[in-house]
């Protein structure tokens, strides 16, 4: 890992090359440094081309060309969010053999980054009007990222798995097809076709959904499962048909986590394809963002669940090496002290990082307000 440990002097040339950089994307130079820092007394062209010299030494920028500028390398974008952010020191954590926490860059909507302009909040506001389910909000979530990014806006669902029953709904489709319609206590709504073997009525499904509400409301959904089964065994004579519904509904997947695992949301995978020009790469990264199990991996991996804190990840080269140029901005979405998913940015190094580090965790802090949380 490079030393990342860092003069005040280095540190401000640092931050401005990083920030120049975010905004052209070219190769910033010793005279255009002192341009930026043109009120800094005692910071000639001379002295910031030896800081340069010390900051390339320490693997913090890198030169394209000969005759260019440097560039940030991923290390810098590190160090530069944790001065940002006002958690730890990269120095600290980027000793040799550290591994994915070293990489990252933490912050509480309480510190760090200066708070989201109204105009930005408004339009962040405007964008949710009229959602009312976390389906909704997942996935609004997940364009409204991508919008104001312009990078590939993330949400995921949380698992069923440790999911609480609220209520379940069957509705006769056509022959030997039912709706089940399960909302849990986190605020989650999920839908599903089942493919029954025997012919339910409208009274058995009825019957066989207030049977689960009455029985199983508070109930958590895996322990529901295991539960109605046991039931059918010690049961079968006083109530033979009632839970043989009950028990065909539940085994063909009314109460199942889902084949495809927790659900994803996914926007702007074309903001990453404008903003990368070699071919090849970009065919690698898109190979690797496109499987969504991957995207699901990466956020498990980096955002804590449990927590309220806003994660930061520059580099993305432990999932794929193309992604080595791409960072995550990432927040847990809280409801009701429940955990309902996991919201997130992917965008190239290049992105202002203090305004999405405060967006994505507006955007989390909004669920609370636009969903009712469960009562205790």
């Amino acid at each position: 890992m490079p030393d990342t440990r860092v003069s005040p002097r280095e540190r401000l040339v640092l931050t401005a090359i990083v920030e120049m950089y975010i905004v052209t994307g070219e190769p910033v130079a010793s005279q255009a440094v002192a341009s930026f820092l043109a009120h800094k007394e005692g910071l000639s062209s001379a002295t910031i081309r030896n800081v340069m010299v010390a900051l390339d030494d320490a693997g913090l920028l890198e030169q394209p060309h000969t005759s260019s500028g440097r560039i940030p390398t991923a290390a810098a974008f590190r160090y530069y969010v944790d001065q940002i952010t006002h958690q730890g020191r990269l120095g600290a954590r980027g000793s040799a053999g550290s591994t994915g926490a070293g990489h990252q860059g933490a912050t509480s909507p309480a510190s760090g980054p200066p708070p989201l302009s109204a105009e930005r909040r408004g339009q962040i506001e405007d964008s949710f009007f009229g959602v009312a389910s976390s389906h909704e909000y997942l996935e609004r979530t997940s364009h409204v990222l991508a919008l104001i990014s312009s990078g590939l806006g993330v949400a995921l669902a949380s698992s069923p798995a440790g999911q609480v029953l609220e209520h379940i709904h069957f509705s006769r489709l056509s022959v030997g097809r039912v709706l089940a319609v399960l909302v849990t206590q986190s605020g989650t709504v999920q839908d599903r076709v089942l493919a029954l073997d025997h012919e339910l009525t409208h009274t058995e499904l009825e019957t066989a959904a207030r049977y689960l509400n009455e029985n199983f409301r508070g109930w958590l959904i895996e322990r529901i499962r295991s539960e109605v089964a046991r039931r059918v065994e010690v049961e079968r004579q006083a109530y033979s048909q009632l839970l043989s519904s009950v028990e065909e509904l539940c085994r063909k997947g009314a109460l199942a986590n889902g084949e495809g695992g927790p659900a994803i949301f996914v926007d702007g995978m074309a903001n990453l394809i404008a903003a990368e020009s070699n071919r090849e790469r970009l065919r690698q990264m898109l190979l690797a963002l496109e499987a969504k199990q991957r995207l699901v991996e990466l956020l498990t991996a980096y955002v804590d669940g449990r927590g309220q804190e806003v994660r930061v990840v520059v580099g993305l080269d432990a999932n794929s090496p193309a992604m080595h140029d791409l960072v995550l901005i990432g927040a847990p979405v809280r409801l009701g002290g429940s955990n309902l998913g996991t919201v997130a940015v992917i965008a190239p190094t290049r992105i202002q990082y203090q305004e999405m580090i405060q967006a994505v965790s507006y955007i989390a802090r909004l669920s609370e307000r636009l969903l009712e949380a469960p009562a205790d």
